[in-house]
């Protein structure tokens, strides 16, 4: 299968500052990989190393199998970026029009504006867009040049659920025509949803490269939750990450079975109770939270 991105021992430094570490990672041909990290974690400079933004300090990143400036890399490529500073006195149809020059096999405008929901739009001046219309706009200015490879980052900061549901059925219909997408999001519903593959990234090290329930079957810890008329005492018992919502009350443990046996003991009126793994955000909370636990050792 076709490797569309492909850094090997990539390092970056700003300085004395470390931001990316021996970044060793491979893309294949329709693959949708989601990069998640805490802020700060390395996810941007790894995307600028991608899009030769900027040059690795050591290492080496292809994109196509070439350097991430040269001009064929760059025309097989679509980008969406969470701020894109287009022109607010622009019409969409001529913003659209406009990226579709600079591209040698564009598609369709109105394949296009249909493929990121706004048809209803074209003739809008980009000032009047909400913030989820914004979105969808870059979005189709990233599909302006028929890419191969899909860049994404926060692509539905904005949205409301429906718009983000139907973007999530895109970008799987963008994967099964074989196009590839690496995409950055803070919703990690989103990752889970879409994603055939998760990476995380912490300290500028890839710290996890695994599907997403693969890599939520590594956390031992179960989610236990349930509606009660007080605050259950939990004093002593091995939970941890404790969230209290109205009467619904939430925690992990990786001892549930002992856990419930001792609050029913002690009385404790419990219903619509609910035991399932660990989601995918805790799953990386708990991969970055060890990471910083064995550089502080």
């Amino acid at each position: 299968m076709l490797e569309v991105v492909q850094t090997s021992g990539a390092t970056k430094s700003y300085g004395a500052t470390l931001a990316l570490a021996d970044v060793s990672l491979t893309i294949r041909q329709g693959e949708v990989v989601a990069l998640l990290g805490p802020n700060g974690a390395g996810k941007t400079t790894f995307v600028s190393l991608i899009l030769g933004l900027r040059k690795p300090s050591s290492g080496s990143v292809k994109l196509f199998g070439l350097n991430p400036r040269d001009r064929h890399a760059r025309t097989r490529t679509g980008v969406m970026l969470q701020e894109s500073g287009v022109p607010d006195f622009l019409r969409v149809r001529e913003l659209i029009d406009l990226f579709r020059t600079f591209y040698p096999r564009p598609l369709d405008r109105d394949a296009i504006a249909r493929m990121a929901g706004i048809e209803d739009k074209i003739d809008a001046m980009i000032v009047t867009l909400s913030g989820g219309q914004r979105q969808r706009l870059y979005f189709a200015l990233a599909m302006c040049g028929n890419p191969d490879a899909l860049l994404l980052d926060e692509p539905t900061v904005g949205m409301d659920v429906t718009a983000r549901r139907g973007f999530w059925s895109v970008v799987r219909d963008l994967a099964r025509s074989g196009r590839t997408v690496l995409l950055t999001t803070h919703y990690l519903e989103e990752a889970d949803a879409i994603a055939s593959r998760i990476v995380v990234i912490d300290k500028g090290r890839i710290v996890a490269d695994a599907s997403p329930d693969a890599l939520k079957s590594r956390v031992e810890n179960k989610r236990v939750s349930f509606d009660a008329p007080g605050v259950p005492q939990l004093d002593g018992l091995p939970v941890h990450r404790v969230v209290k919502s109205g009467t619904r009350t939430t925690f992990l443990t990786s001892q549930p079975e002992s856990v419930l046996r001792a609050l029913f003991a002690a009385g404790a009126e419990m219903r619509n109770l609910e035991v399932v793994g660990a989601t995918l955000e805790e799953a990386v909370m708990d991969l970055t939270a060890q990471g910083s636990d064995e550089r502080a050792g």
